[in-house]
Parts: structure tokens; sequence; C-alpha cells
């Protein structure tokens, strides 16, 4: 893992600002002598720096992004609990985290710190911009904003703005923590009882109805009690108490509420419109939560884009389980 400490007072979309962040970072392989193997991947909600540790189908010795061949780097964003400046982190200004105060940040905000680690390491391009679901909304952000930078952007199960029905799921899981009353303390461990079942309601916009039918089936007809798919609501529950905290994720979800490529730029399809970057647009058909029309409205505003859709069971957790399909996909349209 590696850190870049930036020192300097860093402006948010909002109005507010940091006194400096920190962001966690890996990298993988490395950069060639033109600098053009550089391939930047943006993490999901929960996920942290090291993708080959929750996309190892993709990255890895072997796998379609090979260290071998390409310089691989992925960053804990800007408000994480993965070593990069979050809400557990210490507020200069009091010496103690901190948790309520933590400023809320957008995901202009997030590829804004990303860019400036960019910087930092000398990276002048990138050959490829990867990311899903809210790693995504990053990708499509940076874009935007870097036009010239990103050589070739990959689109996973995400959208130009988030949809009410996205937002309505996420106030829910919001409701969910400040139903704990522990949530109201100005502790790290606050809220955990309401992150547990936060990551109860997520599941169900992650996955539908034919997964859990397929996957947490009765065992018998005769079964009353202690059902796989209530024991699957709570283990999820608890392995994400067990590596998260309460304040990101409430961070995070306001992030992907407030995400709209068309703010201040005039209209959602003219800011698409300003993509230079080679695009590939990939929906998952039984996604509920970001479903295809939105991919497909992606592919339709965004120059030079293609679209692609996987077949899957697994909904929007797809884009994180079909690595065959979508490594086949990815290789072809760079062929």
């Amino acid at each position: 893992m590696h850190y870049f400490d930036y020192k300097f007072s860093y402006s948010l979309e909002l109005g507010e600002e940091l006194p400096g962040f920190k962001l966690a970072y890996t990298t993988r392989g490395t950069i060639n002598e033109d600098g053009s193997n550089v391939i930047w991947i943006c993490h999901a909600l929960t996920g942290n720096a090291d993708p080959g540790e929750w996309w190892s189908g993709i990255v890895g010795p072997g796998k379609y992004y090979d260290p071998a061949q390409y310089f691989i780097i992925c960053a804990n964003v800007l408000g994480g609990c993965y070593g990069s400046t979050g809400p557990l982190s210490i507020n200069p200004a009091t010496g103690e985290p901190y948790c309520h105060s933590f400023p809320i940040v957008t995901i202009r905000d997030m590829v804004g710190a990303l860019d400036l680690l960019r910087q930092e390491l000398g990276i002048e391009q990138i050959h490829t911009c990867v990311g899903g679901s809210v790693g995504g909304q990053q990708a499509v952000e940076w874009a935007i904003m870097q036009p010239k930078l990103i050589k070739n952007l990959i689109l996973i199960a995400t959208n130009a703005v988030f949809s009410p029905w996205g937002i309505a799921f996420n106030e829910s899981q919001r409701m969910a923590l400040e139903a704990d009353p522990t949530w109201a303390d100005n502790v790290p461990e606050a809220g955990q009882r309401g992150l547990k079942a936060a990551r109860s309601i997520a599941l169900l916009s992650y996955r539908n109805y034919e997964t859990y039918a397929f996957t947490q089936a009765l065992d018998n007809n005769e079964q009353t009690d202690q059902y796989k798919a209530a024991g699957y609501q709570q283990y999820q529950g608890e392995k994400l108490v067990n590596r998260f905290n309460a304040f990101t994720y409430w961070l995070f979800t306001k992030a992907m509420d407030s995400h709209n490529v068309g703010r201040n730029r005039g209209s959602i399809p003219n800011a698409l419109g300003l993509i230079e970057a080679k695009t590939l647009v990939v929906g998952i058909h039984s996604d509920v939560l970001f479903p295809p029309s939105e991919q497909q409205f992606l592919a339709r505003h965004i120059p030079n884009a293609v679209y692609e859709e996987i077949n899957s069971l697994y909904g929007h957790d797809g884009f994180l389980i079909e690595f065959k399909p979508l490594a086949q996909i990815i290789r072809k349209w760079q062929e």
C-alpha cells in the first residue's frame, strides 16, 4: 500500500473544505517508457484500493489486466475507510476523529482527489479507466473533467445521474443507520447495528428475485424457520460491519445520490458529449439498481461509445462476479 499526502487545503464542490487529505493506493506492474500502459481502476461503494482482492477474476497474473503487461493503479477514494482520509480520520482542528463532522463529498470531489494523485505520480495519460457502479460514476466524471487524459473508458453497471429509485434505496439505508440509538454518538463504532440493517437493504438492490430463489431456496417443504435467505442477510450484514464503518457508508450513499454529470454543464447529454475517450458501456440484464436502460443512455450520448450486455443471474453484483463474459467483451472491443 502506498499513500499520497496532499498537504494543501482542498475545496469541496458543496462549499466546505478539507485541510489536506491522504489517499491510500496500490500499484501492480511497471509503467512503460512512454507511459502508455496505465490502467486506472475506480472501486465501488465498499471496495478498497486493491482490485486484485475484489476483482481477482479480472486483475492479476494471467488475468485480463496482467501486471506483466500493464501498470495498474487503484486508490481508495476520498472519504473512505481503507487508508484514505475519511470520517474516522483525525480532525486536526480538534484532535479527535471527524465522525459526524466530516464534510459531504461528491463524486466530483473524489475524482478531483484522484486527479491530484495522478499528477503527483507524473501520469500524463491513462490507457484505460474502468469502473463499475459507483466506480463507473467516478470514471465517467473523470472522462468529462479531463477529456484528453483517458484513451479508453469502460463503464460497467453505472449511470450518468443517480435515479430516484437508487436514492430511495440509499435513504432507506440511512434511515436504518439513524434508527440505531448509537448513531447519534460521535465515536468510531457508532451505528454498527444500523449498518448491518443497511447492508441487508442494499443486498436486495444488488441481487433480485431470481437470484434469491436460486441461491437461497428452502431446504424442504416442511421448513418454518432458519431460512437460508434470512441467514444470508444476517451474515452479509455482519460481514460488512467487521470491515467498514457507518460514517463512510452514510457519506458514500450521499455522494451517490448527488451524482449528476449534467450539474453546471447545461444538460446531461451535453456533458456526455464532452467525452473524447473510446468508450465501452456494459450493462447487466438483471440489474434492478442500475438497469440496462441507464447504460444504453450513456452509450447513446457518449461519442464513439459501444454498448454490450451481460446475461447474468446475479443482478447488479454481476459486475463483480461475471469475470469471463466481461473479459471477453473487453477483449473483443479492444481488438
